[in-house]
């Protein structure tokens, strides 16, 4: 195990060293059974917290199932998830790491994914994002594009600010395993 991997629910809540890592963007590359692209080279804009600000925000632990409730519980993620995929797929600088992606999937991987990090019920059992991501090249400022789509799509979908810097918060750790090109 590497030193950047973040404690999982069930070792957070009793003390003991458990390990996982985080599983937001892994789904990115999940397509049926097989794997495709995802993440692509985006231009960093003012409106995108920078990873350290968004990780700053982070309040509740996932057990806490207050963000899950907040963001409409499944239902609501749901529907988060069916803005922010097409969001994604049409966007002319991000689309074509997604050209091969099953859409219907995609939505219900990042579902699930969101509702187990936000501390619903849900089980994410998609692959782990540093593998998913080891051989794709992304950069900060990639990893910051991919969160401005999901922030265009949460003010779409009318979530409250402070809903999507807590969402937001929970999702930036995942920059360690997902980054792989540094500086």
């Amino acid at each position: 195990m590497t030193r950047d991997l973040v404690p999982d629910r069930e070792s957070a809540r009793n003390g003991s060293r458990g390990m996982t890592m985080p599983s937001f963007f892994r789904t990115m590359v999940l397509v049926g059974a097989g794997w495709a692209a995802g993440a692509g080279a985006l231009a960093q804009t003012a409106t995108v917290p920078t990873v350290a600000a968004v990780a700053a925000l982070a309040t509740a632990a996932p057990s806490d199932d207050r963000l899950y409730q907040a963001l409409g519980q499944q239902a609501g993620l749901q529907a988060l998830m069916e803005d922010f995929v097409p969001r994604l797929l049409a966007d002319a600088r991000i689309g074509v790491f997604f050209k091969e992606t099953n859409r219907d999937n995609l939505v219900k991987q990042l579902t699930d994914q969101l509702c187990q990090e936000s501390g619903g019920p849900c089980v994410y059992g998609g692959a782990p994002m540093r593998l998913a991501h080891q051989d794709m090249e992304i950069t900060k400022k990639d990893f910051n594009a991919l969160v401005e789509v999901l922030q265009i799509s949460m003010q779409a979908r009318g979530i409250p600010f402070r809903v999507q810097n807590a969402l937001l918060a929970r999702l930036a750790p995942m920059h360690r395993d997902i980054i792989t090109v540094r500086p």
